[in-house]
């Protein structure tokens, strides 16, 4: 199993919007694409983060996620329209081996 974690930096002032903006992206993959994603905050370290999370199978499932997204452009234009809410070049892919 193939736990992925998305992280994004939360941009000053923006809190509420970036943790409301977190919920919207889940709800819309976990509908459309039938994905479980969660959204963590943290509860140690520095507090404007914000993390996505899901299980996947194995890496080919994660691909395939992937693909779909970059080619749904009702989810791009979701990303594109809530980038503001997060510093740039802050979003960190990491990928964990379930064992």
């Amino acid at each position: 199993m193939i736990v992925f974690v998305r992280t994004a930096s939360i941009a000053r002032g923006k809190t509420g919007d970036a943790i409301a903006f977190a919920h919207k992206v889940a709800g819309y993959i976990n509908d459309k694409h039938g994905v479980k994603l969660q959204v963590l905050l943290p509860v140690g370290g520095n507090p404007l983060r914000v993390a996505w999370t899901a299980r996947h199978d194995g890496l080919a499932d994660v691909e395939a996620l992937l693909g779909k997204l970059m080619g749904d452009p009702d989810y791009m234009n979701m990303v594109k329209d809530g980038g503001d809410n997060f510093i740039e070049g802050s979003l960190n892919d990491q990928m964990w081996l379930a064992t």
